[in-house]
């Protein structure tokens, strides 16, 4: 059975050209195609695969993925974009995307992306992985460096985060304000 394929993209060309790509397949059918959320939510038929832009008119494709997972959690969503910043990568496979797929990537990597989520894997272009993974060994280093610390360090972090003034960190604390300065220098 092939895998119905939605399409969220309001750059005609870009859509056409998308179309044009997964059509002659056999293992692919595409059952709608829109220029926006507000028109892919209104003209909704139930798909297996959701392909939508992030730069989009109105609704974002961002703010979309909440949309389309609380109303038809069926659909996996890969993003398929320009965007290659760490923000919107990290952001979109934070609101659920099971996919992060660049405009530029080879078109191939576009089909085998959909057949990796239907399957039940991700969809990721290497660039798009390796941002992951870059963000992911930065978050390991920094939760590192704070187990590493004392449990009186962690409190006196703690109470520099929540903007406590050094002399009050001592009175707090038990501690010289001298103490507490050499601590927050030290941290």
């Amino acid at each position: 059975m092939a895998i119905t394929i939605g399409l969220v993209e309001d750059h005609s060309e870009f859509r056409k050209s998308l179309e044009y790509l997964i059509s002659p397949h056999e293992k692919f059918k595409i059952i709608w195609s829109c220029s926006s959320v507000e028109e892919a939510l209104n003209k909704y038929e139930d798909v297996n695969v959701i392909l939508l832009d992030i730069n989009l008119p109105g609704v974002s494709g961002i703010e979309a993925i909440t949309l389309f997972k609380q109303k038809y959690p069926v659909p996996k969503i890969i993003m398929l974009t320009i965007l290659e910043d760490d923000k919107h990568v990290l952001e979109a496979i934070k609101k659920g995307a099971d996919g992060y797929i660049l405009k530029k990537a080879n078109p191939q990597k576009i089909l085998d992306g959909i057949e990796n989520v239907q399957a039940g894997g991700a969809a990721l272009t290497p660039m798009i992985a390796r941002q992951i993974m870059a963000f992911l060994r930065t978050d390991f280093k920094q939760e590192e460096q704070y187990s590493s610390l004392t449990p009186r360090e962690k409190e006196i972090l703690t109470l520099v985060a929540m903007g406590v003034a050094t002399e009050a960190i001592g009175e707090k604390l038990f501690i010289s304000a001298q103490t507490a300065k050499s601590y927050k220098e030290y941290l």
